[in-house]
Protein backbone atom coordinates (compact mmCIF):
# COMPACT_ATOMS: atom_id res chain seq x y z
CA UNK A 1 0.00 0.00 0.00
CA UNK A 2 1.53 3.25 -0.75
CA UNK A 3 0.44 6.58 0.91
CA UNK A 4 1.20 9.88 0.50
CA UNK A 5 4.38 11.45 2.71
CA UNK A 6 3.12 12.64 6.02
CA UNK A 7 2.88 16.34 6.37
CA UNK A 8 3.49 17.57 10.16
CA UNK A 9 2.83 21.35 11.08
CA UNK A 10 2.78 23.22 14.24
CA UNK A 11 -0.48 24.33 15.90
CA UNK A 12 -1.16 27.06 17.97
CA UNK A 13 -2.78 25.79 21.99
CA UNK A 14 -5.58 27.76 23.01
CA UNK A 15 -4.57 30.26 25.66
CA UNK A 16 -7.56 29.55 27.82
CA UNK A 17 -7.42 25.77 28.84
CA UNK A 18 -5.06 26.93 32.14
CA UNK A 19 -7.71 29.87 33.14
CA UNK A 20 -10.24 27.24 33.46
CA UNK A 21 -10.99 26.18 36.84
CA UNK A 22 -9.82 22.72 37.38
CA UNK A 23 -12.06 21.80 40.34
CA UNK A 24 -14.97 22.01 37.72
CA UNK A 25 -16.42 18.11 37.91
CA UNK A 26 -18.75 16.59 35.78
CA UNK A 27 -20.95 13.59 37.19
CA UNK A 28 -19.96 10.21 36.28
CA UNK A 29 -20.77 8.96 32.43
CA UNK A 30 -19.75 12.73 31.00
CA UNK A 31 -16.40 12.75 29.23
CA UNK A 32 -13.73 13.75 31.75
CA UNK A 33 -12.55 16.68 29.29
CA UNK A 34 -9.58 19.06 30.40
CA UNK A 35 -11.67 21.57 31.60
CA UNK A 36 -13.82 18.83 33.56
CA UNK A 37 -11.87 16.33 34.87
CA UNK A 38 -14.03 12.70 36.36
CA UNK A 39 -12.69 11.47 39.62
CA UNK A 40 -11.88 8.27 39.33
CA UNK A 41 -10.47 5.29 42.02
CA UNK A 42 -6.90 6.81 41.38
CA UNK A 43 -7.31 10.35 41.13
CA UNK A 44 -8.49 13.01 38.64
CA UNK A 45 -8.55 11.59 34.86
CA UNK A 46 -8.85 14.15 31.68
CA UNK A 47 -9.65 12.75 28.69
CA UNK A 48 -8.96 14.77 25.25
CA UNK A 49 -8.04 14.60 21.81
CA UNK A 50 -5.69 16.94 20.12
CA UNK A 51 -6.92 18.47 16.57
CA UNK A 52 -7.22 15.75 13.91
CA UNK A 53 -5.89 13.42 16.66
CA UNK A 54 -1.94 14.57 15.12
CA UNK A 55 0.52 15.28 17.05
CA UNK A 56 4.60 15.57 16.78
CA UNK A 57 6.81 12.92 18.50
CA UNK A 58 8.34 16.17 20.83
CA UNK A 59 4.04 17.21 21.40
CA UNK A 60 3.01 13.75 22.78
CA UNK A 61 6.67 13.69 25.09
CA UNK A 62 5.67 16.81 26.30
CA UNK A 63 2.58 15.05 26.95
CA UNK A 64 4.33 12.49 29.10
CA UNK A 65 6.54 14.65 30.87
CA UNK A 66 3.79 16.36 32.07
CA UNK A 67 0.99 13.23 32.85
CA UNK A 68 4.64 12.22 35.26
CA UNK A 69 4.65 15.71 36.89
CA UNK A 70 1.11 16.20 37.85
CA UNK A 71 -0.26 12.56 37.71
CA UNK A 72 0.39 9.28 38.00
CA UNK A 73 2.51 8.68 34.88
CA UNK A 74 0.23 6.42 33.01
CA UNK A 75 -1.56 7.62 30.11
CA UNK A 76 -4.27 5.39 28.42
CA UNK A 77 -5.56 5.45 24.64
CA UNK A 78 -9.06 4.66 24.44
CA UNK A 79 -10.82 2.65 21.88
CA UNK A 80 -12.16 5.41 20.65
CA UNK A 81 -8.41 6.90 19.32
CA UNK A 82 -8.96 9.28 22.76
CA UNK A 83 -6.00 10.19 24.91
CA UNK A 84 -6.20 9.72 28.85
CA UNK A 85 -3.92 10.71 31.34
CA UNK A 86 -4.19 9.27 34.91
CA UNK A 87 -4.23 9.98 38.59
CA UNK A 88 -4.30 14.07 38.47
CA UNK A 89 -5.20 16.46 41.44
CA UNK A 90 -7.48 19.15 41.38
CA UNK A 91 -4.42 21.46 41.90
CA UNK A 92 -2.16 19.94 39.17
CA UNK A 93 -5.11 19.88 36.38
CA UNK A 94 -4.64 23.58 35.63
CA UNK A 95 -0.52 22.74 35.09
CA UNK A 96 -1.15 19.93 32.90
CA UNK A 97 -3.46 22.47 30.99
CA UNK A 98 -0.43 24.94 30.69
CA UNK A 99 1.86 22.35 29.66
CA UNK A 100 -0.47 21.20 26.61
CA UNK A 101 -0.59 24.85 25.97
CA UNK A 102 3.13 25.80 26.18
CA UNK A 103 3.73 22.65 23.55
CA UNK A 104 1.38 24.22 21.12
CA UNK A 105 -1.18 21.32 21.40
CA UNK A 106 -4.49 22.69 20.44
CA UNK A 107 -7.78 20.61 22.40
CA UNK A 108 -11.10 21.99 20.58
CA UNK A 109 -13.77 23.08 22.59
CA UNK A 110 -17.10 21.37 22.80
CA UNK A 111 -17.84 17.50 21.46
CA UNK A 112 -14.96 15.46 20.51
CA UNK A 113 -14.92 14.95 16.67
CA UNK A 114 -12.86 11.84 15.85
CA UNK A 115 -11.26 11.80 12.38
CA UNK A 116 -9.78 9.55 10.06
CA UNK A 117 -6.46 8.60 11.90
CA UNK A 118 -4.62 9.48 8.57
CA UNK A 119 -6.53 12.02 7.35
CA UNK A 120 -4.37 13.56 4.67
CA UNK A 121 -1.74 11.35 3.87
CA UNK A 122 -4.04 8.28 2.66
CA UNK A 123 -4.01 8.29 -1.29
CA UNK A 124 -7.33 5.95 -1.07
CA UNK A 125 -8.83 8.80 1.01
CA UNK A 126 -12.06 10.11 -0.83
CA UNK A 127 -12.38 13.57 0.60
CA UNK A 128 -10.81 15.49 3.17
CA UNK A 129 -12.04 14.60 7.15
CA UNK A 130 -9.75 17.50 8.19
CA UNK A 131 -11.21 19.90 6.74
CA UNK A 132 -14.62 18.80 7.57
CA UNK A 133 -13.82 18.80 11.77
CA UNK A 134 -12.35 22.48 10.65
CA UNK A 135 -15.65 23.49 9.08
CA UNK A 136 -18.09 22.10 11.12
CA UNK A 137 -16.84 23.66 14.35
CA UNK A 138 -16.11 27.29 12.95
CA UNK A 139 -19.87 27.30 11.41
CA UNK A 140 -21.71 25.17 14.22
CA UNK A 141 -19.54 26.86 16.86
CA UNK A 142 -22.64 27.99 18.91
CA UNK A 143 -24.20 24.95 18.36
CA UNK A 144 -21.39 22.55 19.52
CA UNK A 145 -20.93 24.73 22.63
CA UNK A 146 -24.57 23.97 23.86
CA UNK A 147 -25.02 23.05 27.45
CA UNK A 148 -28.00 21.06 26.07
CA UNK A 149 -26.25 18.13 24.34
CA UNK A 150 -25.51 15.75 26.16
CA UNK A 151 -21.96 15.46 27.92
CA UNK A 152 -20.94 12.11 25.79
CA UNK A 153 -22.53 13.26 22.33
CA UNK A 154 -20.49 11.49 19.64
CA UNK A 155 -19.30 12.42 16.21
CA UNK A 156 -17.38 11.36 13.57
CA UNK A 157 -16.03 12.31 10.28
CA UNK A 158 -15.23 9.17 8.25
CA UNK A 159 -12.95 10.55 4.90
CA UNK A 160 -12.81 7.28 4.19
CA UNK A 161 -9.70 5.62 2.46
CA UNK A 162 -7.64 2.38 3.91
CA UNK A 163 -8.06 3.73 7.52
CA UNK A 164 -11.89 4.56 7.30
CA UNK A 165 -14.07 4.78 10.79
CA UNK A 166 -17.13 2.29 9.57
CA UNK A 167 -16.17 0.20 12.68
CA UNK A 168 -16.87 3.49 15.11
CA UNK A 169 -20.26 4.16 16.82
CA UNK A 170 -21.51 7.89 17.08
CA UNK A 171 -24.53 9.62 17.21
CA UNK A 172 -23.62 11.71 14.08
CA UNK A 173 -21.73 10.30 11.57
CA UNK A 174 -20.60 12.61 8.29
CA UNK A 175 -19.13 10.40 5.60
CA UNK A 176 -17.43 11.37 2.27
CA UNK A 177 -19.03 9.74 -0.28
CA UNK A 178 -17.35 11.79 -3.15
CA UNK A 179 -14.85 14.22 -3.72
CA UNK A 180 -17.62 16.96 -3.08
CA UNK A 181 -20.67 14.83 -1.19
CA UNK A 182 -21.28 13.91 1.92
CA UNK A 183 -23.55 11.44 4.15
CA UNK A 184 -25.33 11.96 6.89
CA UNK A 185 -26.24 9.43 9.39
CA UNK A 186 -27.05 8.90 12.89
CA UNK A 187 -26.81 6.62 15.49
CA UNK A 188 -24.57 3.65 14.86
CA UNK A 189 -21.49 2.89 12.85
CA UNK A 190 -20.75 2.60 8.98
CA UNK A 191 -23.26 -0.38 8.74
CA UNK A 192 -26.13 0.37 11.21
CA UNK A 193 -26.62 4.03 11.40
CA UNK A 194 -29.66 5.81 9.60
CA UNK A 195 -28.69 7.85 6.47
CA UNK A 196 -30.62 11.04 6.71
CA UNK A 197 -29.14 13.64 4.47
CA UNK A 198 -26.60 13.24 1.22
CA UNK A 199 -25.03 16.38 -0.85
CA UNK A 200 -22.37 18.65 -0.76
CA UNK A 201 -20.35 20.20 2.17
CA UNK A 202 -22.42 22.98 2.94
CA UNK A 203 -25.47 20.66 2.78
CA UNK A 204 -24.21 17.87 5.39
CA UNK A 205 -22.66 20.67 7.78
CA UNK A 206 -26.74 21.80 7.30
CA UNK A 207 -27.86 19.00 8.23
CA UNK A 208 -25.54 18.49 11.15
CA UNK A 209 -26.68 21.65 12.72
CA UNK A 210 -30.40 20.82 12.28
CA UNK A 211 -29.66 17.40 14.07
CA UNK A 212 -28.00 19.50 16.80
CA UNK A 213 -30.67 21.81 17.15
CA UNK A 214 -33.39 19.54 17.19
CA UNK A 215 -31.46 17.45 20.33
CA UNK A 216 -31.32 20.87 21.98
CA UNK A 217 -35.04 21.19 21.61
CA UNK A 218 -35.43 17.63 22.96
CA UNK A 219 -34.15 18.27 26.13
CA UNK A 220 -30.63 18.09 28.34
CA UNK A 221 -28.35 15.21 27.30
CA UNK A 222 -30.66 13.70 24.88
CA UNK A 223 -29.11 11.28 22.13
CA UNK A 224 -29.72 10.66 18.82
CA UNK A 225 -31.44 7.41 19.58
CA UNK A 226 -33.83 9.26 21.22
CA UNK A 227 -35.19 11.18 17.96
CA UNK A 228 -38.42 10.12 16.93
CA UNK A 229 -38.41 8.85 13.58
CA UNK A 230 -41.48 10.36 12.52
CA UNK A 231 -39.92 14.03 13.69
CA UNK A 232 -36.62 12.77 12.31
CA UNK A 233 -38.53 12.34 8.42
CA UNK A 234 -40.46 15.68 9.27
CA UNK A 235 -37.12 17.46 9.48
CA UNK A 236 -35.22 15.67 6.66
CA UNK A 237 -38.08 14.47 4.34
CA UNK A 238 -35.52 13.27 1.57
CA UNK A 239 -33.93 10.31 3.83
CA UNK A 240 -36.20 7.80 2.82
CA UNK A 241 -34.47 7.74 -0.52
CA UNK A 242 -30.86 7.29 0.59
CA UNK A 243 -29.99 4.09 0.74
CA UNK A 244 -29.17 2.45 3.98
CA UNK A 245 -25.98 1.23 3.74
CA UNK A 246 -24.21 2.95 1.44
CA UNK A 247 -20.93 3.59 3.68
CA UNK A 248 -17.48 2.59 1.80
CA UNK A 249 -14.98 3.18 4.34
CA UNK A 250 -12.71 -0.23 5.63
CA UNK A 251 -12.06 -0.67 9.18
CA UNK A 252 -8.91 -0.48 10.93
CA UNK A 253 -6.11 -2.58 10.92
CA UNK A 254 -3.50 -0.98 13.55
CA UNK A 255 -0.98 -2.87 14.20
CA UNK A 256 1.84 -3.40 11.17
CA UNK A 257 3.41 -1.07 8.68
CA UNK A 258 1.86 0.52 5.53
CA UNK A 259 4.66 2.08 3.11
CA UNK A 260 4.52 6.00 2.19
CA UNK A 261 4.70 6.79 -1.20
CA UNK A 262 7.98 8.20 -0.73
CA UNK A 263 9.14 4.47 0.65
CA UNK A 264 9.20 5.40 4.31
CA UNK A 265 6.68 3.67 7.09
CA UNK A 266 3.63 4.24 9.16
CA UNK A 267 4.17 1.60 11.82
CA UNK A 268 0.88 1.05 14.31
CA UNK A 269 1.77 0.66 18.02
CA UNK A 270 -0.34 -0.42 20.54
CA UNK A 271 0.02 0.21 24.41
CA UNK A 272 -0.47 -3.38 25.86
CA UNK A 273 -4.32 -2.96 26.58
CA UNK A 274 -4.22 0.50 25.93
CA UNK A 275 -1.89 1.55 28.79
CA UNK A 276 1.50 2.72 28.86
CA UNK A 277 3.65 4.63 31.80
CA UNK A 278 5.39 8.14 30.56
CA UNK A 279 8.70 6.29 30.96
CA UNK A 280 8.36 3.78 28.10
CA UNK A 281 6.14 5.99 26.02
CA UNK A 282 9.16 8.93 26.63
CA UNK A 283 11.93 6.19 25.50
CA UNK A 284 10.19 4.60 23.01
CA UNK A 285 9.36 8.75 21.03
CA UNK A 286 13.19 9.66 21.77
CA UNK A 287 14.12 6.11 19.35
CA UNK A 288 11.33 6.80 17.00
CA UNK A 289 12.65 10.70 16.52
CA UNK A 290 16.35 9.82 16.37
CA UNK A 291 15.16 6.69 14.17
CA UNK A 292 13.71 9.70 11.34
CA UNK A 293 9.80 9.46 12.42
CA UNK A 294 8.21 12.47 11.64
CA UNK A 295 4.72 12.45 13.32
CA UNK A 296 1.84 10.58 15.36
CA UNK A 297 -1.59 9.66 15.06
CA UNK A 298 -3.58 8.54 17.85
CA UNK A 299 -6.16 5.95 16.25
CA UNK A 300 -8.92 3.57 17.34
CA UNK A 301 -8.31 0.35 18.83
CA UNK A 302 -6.07 1.58 21.70
CA UNK A 303 -3.28 2.48 19.94
CA UNK A 304 -1.50 5.17 17.56
CA UNK A 305 0.45 5.60 14.31
CA UNK A 306 4.41 6.44 13.98
CA UNK A 307 4.75 8.41 10.85
CA UNK A 308 7.80 8.41 8.52
CA UNK A 309 9.98 5.61 9.45
CA UNK A 310 12.88 4.55 6.80
CA UNK A 311 11.93 0.86 6.29
CA UNK A 312 15.54 -0.19 7.45
CA UNK A 313 15.03 1.43 10.80
CA UNK A 314 11.49 -0.57 11.36
CA UNK A 315 12.96 -3.86 12.87
CA UNK A 316 14.78 -2.07 15.36
CA UNK A 317 11.43 0.05 16.32
CA UNK A 318 9.96 -2.97 16.69
CA UNK A 319 12.01 -4.60 19.19
CA UNK A 320 12.67 -1.99 21.19
CA UNK A 321 8.54 -1.18 21.06
CA UNK A 322 7.95 -4.76 22.08
CA UNK A 323 10.88 -3.94 25.36
CA UNK A 324 8.87 -1.28 26.45
CA UNK A 325 5.54 -2.54 26.40
CA UNK A 326 3.85 -2.27 22.79
CA UNK A 327 2.40 -4.33 20.13
CA UNK A 328 3.70 -3.76 16.33
CA UNK A 329 2.78 -6.90 15.33
CA UNK A 330 -0.98 -7.55 14.16
CA UNK A 331 -3.46 -10.47 15.78
CA UNK A 332 -1.83 -10.79 18.73
CA UNK A 333 -4.15 -12.09 21.64
CA UNK A 334 -3.98 -8.64 23.99
CA UNK A 335 -6.28 -7.54 21.11
CA UNK A 336 -9.27 -8.87 22.18
CA UNK A 337 -9.02 -7.61 25.53
CA UNK A 338 -10.27 -4.38 27.11
CA UNK A 339 -8.76 -4.06 30.59
CA UNK A 340 -9.19 -1.09 32.93
CA UNK A 341 -6.49 0.27 34.99
CA UNK A 342 -6.76 -2.49 37.43
CA UNK A 343 -6.21 -2.88 41.37
CA UNK A 344 -2.88 -1.12 42.26
CA UNK A 345 -3.49 1.90 39.38
CA UNK A 346 -7.28 2.52 40.66
CA UNK A 347 -8.10 2.65 44.00
CA UNK A 348 -11.74 1.77 42.88
CA UNK A 349 -10.69 -1.63 41.24
CA UNK A 350 -10.63 -5.17 43.13
CA UNK A 351 -8.01 -6.86 41.38
CA UNK A 352 -4.99 -6.44 39.13
CA UNK A 353 -6.61 -6.90 35.54
CA UNK A 354 -3.75 -6.44 33.40
CA UNK A 355 -1.59 -9.69 35.69
CA UNK A 356 -5.25 -11.66 35.30
CA UNK A 357 -5.11 -11.07 31.70
CA UNK A 358 -1.83 -11.91 31.07
CA UNK A 359 -2.20 -15.22 32.74
CA UNK A 360 -5.50 -15.88 30.79
CA UNK A 361 -3.81 -15.60 27.37
CA UNK A 362 -1.38 -18.11 28.43
CA UNK A 363 -4.37 -20.38 30.16
CA UNK A 364 -7.08 -20.22 27.85
CA UNK A 365 -5.83 -19.67 24.36
CA UNK A 366 -9.07 -20.81 22.94
CA UNK A 367 -10.54 -17.82 23.73
CA UNK A 368 -9.01 -15.72 21.43
CA UNK A 369 -9.91 -16.82 17.77
CA UNK A 370 -11.18 -13.24 17.45
CA UNK A 371 -15.19 -13.83 17.96
CA UNK A 372 -15.18 -12.23 20.96
CA UNK A 373 -13.55 -9.28 23.19
CA UNK A 374 -13.15 -10.19 26.64
CA UNK A 375 -13.66 -7.22 29.20
CA UNK A 376 -11.83 -7.24 32.65
CA UNK A 377 -13.08 -5.07 34.79
CA UNK A 378 -12.08 -4.03 38.35
CA UNK A 379 -15.31 -2.92 39.51
CA UNK A 380 -18.79 -2.83 38.17
CA UNK A 381 -18.49 0.93 36.50
CA UNK A 382 -16.82 -0.92 33.50
CA UNK A 383 -14.86 2.24 32.05
CA UNK A 384 -13.04 -0.08 30.06
CA UNK A 385 -15.45 -1.19 27.35
CA UNK A 386 -18.85 0.19 27.06
CA UNK A 387 -20.74 -2.67 24.94
CA UNK A 388 -21.47 -6.11 25.58
CA UNK A 389 -18.61 -8.55 26.05
CA UNK A 390 -17.66 -11.43 28.02
CA UNK A 391 -16.89 -9.74 30.84
CA UNK A 392 -15.22 -10.42 34.38
CA UNK A 393 -16.17 -7.97 36.99
CA UNK A 394 -14.13 -7.36 40.04
CA UNK A 395 -16.08 -7.00 43.68
CA UNK A 396 -15.32 -7.28 47.23
CA UNK A 397 -16.46 -11.05 46.95
CA UNK A 398 -14.55 -11.86 44.23
CA UNK A 399 -15.28 -12.12 40.41
CA UNK A 400 -18.67 -11.80 38.20
CA UNK A 401 -18.44 -13.62 35.26
CA UNK A 402 -20.91 -12.07 32.51
CA UNK A 403 -21.18 -13.93 29.21
CA UNK A 404 -22.08 -11.50 27.53
CA UNK A 405 -22.98 -8.20 29.00
CA UNK A 406 -21.67 -5.05 30.62
CA UNK A 407 -19.90 -5.02 33.57
CA UNK A 408 -22.61 -3.69 36.04
CA UNK A 409 -25.05 -6.44 34.84
CA UNK A 410 -26.03 -9.24 36.84
CA UNK A 411 -23.51 -12.41 36.92
CA UNK A 412 -24.20 -15.36 35.01
CA UNK A 413 -21.89 -17.01 37.67
CA UNK A 414 -19.91 -15.50 40.50
CA UNK A 415 -16.26 -16.69 41.42
CA UNK A 416 -14.16 -16.77 44.31
CA UNK A 417 -11.15 -14.73 44.15
CA UNK A 418 -8.64 -17.87 44.90
CA UNK A 419 -10.94 -19.75 42.72
CA UNK A 420 -9.73 -17.79 39.71
CA UNK A 421 -7.06 -19.77 37.92
CA UNK A 422 -9.32 -22.88 38.08
CA UNK A 423 -12.28 -21.14 36.58
CA UNK A 424 -10.32 -19.97 33.80
CA UNK A 425 -8.95 -23.76 33.41
CA UNK A 426 -12.33 -25.17 33.57
CA UNK A 427 -13.77 -22.72 31.01
CA UNK A 428 -11.04 -23.25 28.40
CA UNK A 429 -11.60 -26.57 28.80
CA UNK A 430 -15.82 -26.42 28.08
CA UNK A 431 -15.09 -24.32 24.89
CA UNK A 432 -12.24 -27.03 23.31
CA UNK A 433 -14.15 -30.15 24.47
CA UNK A 434 -17.50 -28.61 23.19
CA UNK A 435 -16.64 -26.14 20.02
CA UNK A 436 -17.98 -27.53 16.56
CA UNK A 437 -15.51 -27.57 13.58
CA UNK A 438 -15.65 -24.83 12.44
CA UNK A 439 -17.30 -22.84 15.34
CA UNK A 440 -16.16 -19.89 17.02
CA UNK A 441 -15.59 -19.02 20.58
CA UNK A 442 -18.36 -16.56 20.42
CA UNK A 443 -20.56 -19.25 19.14
CA UNK A 444 -19.77 -21.55 21.35
CA UNK A 445 -20.40 -20.46 24.39
CA UNK A 446 -23.91 -18.81 23.01
CA UNK A 447 -24.76 -22.39 22.46
CA UNK A 448 -23.82 -23.68 25.85
CA UNK A 449 -25.41 -20.57 28.02
CA UNK A 450 -25.27 -19.91 30.84
CA UNK A 451 -26.56 -23.09 32.49
CA UNK A 452 -23.74 -24.75 30.16
CA UNK A 453 -20.39 -22.53 31.13
CA UNK A 454 -21.65 -22.88 35.52
CA UNK A 455 -21.84 -26.61 34.90
CA UNK A 456 -18.29 -26.74 33.53
CA UNK A 457 -16.89 -24.01 36.15
CA UNK A 458 -18.60 -25.96 39.20
CA UNK A 459 -16.85 -29.25 38.17
CA UNK A 460 -13.74 -30.31 40.01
Amino acid sequence: MNIKAAKTSERTGEADLHDRPAAEMRRRGACPALAAPMPTGDGLLVRLRPAGGALTLSQFASLARSAAVHGNGILEITARGNLQIRGLRAETVGQLAADIDAAGITVPDGPVIETSPLHGIDPEEISDAAAMEVALRSTLSDLLASARLAPKLSLVVDGGGSFGLSAVSADIRVVAQSHTDWLVAINGDGETAMPVAIGPAEAAISAVGEILSLLATLGQGRRTRDIDPALLRARFPAMEGIPSNPSRAAGIQLAGTHRLEDGKIILGVRPEFGQMRASDLIALLDLAKALGATAIRLAPGRGFFLIGLPADTVPPMQIAAAGHGFSTQPGENTEHIAACAGAGACGSAFYETRTLARRIIAAAPALFDGSLTLHLSGCAKGCAHARPALTLTGSAEGYGLILNGLAADQPDERIAGGRIDFAIERLARSIEDNKDAGESTAACLTRLGATGVSKALRQE
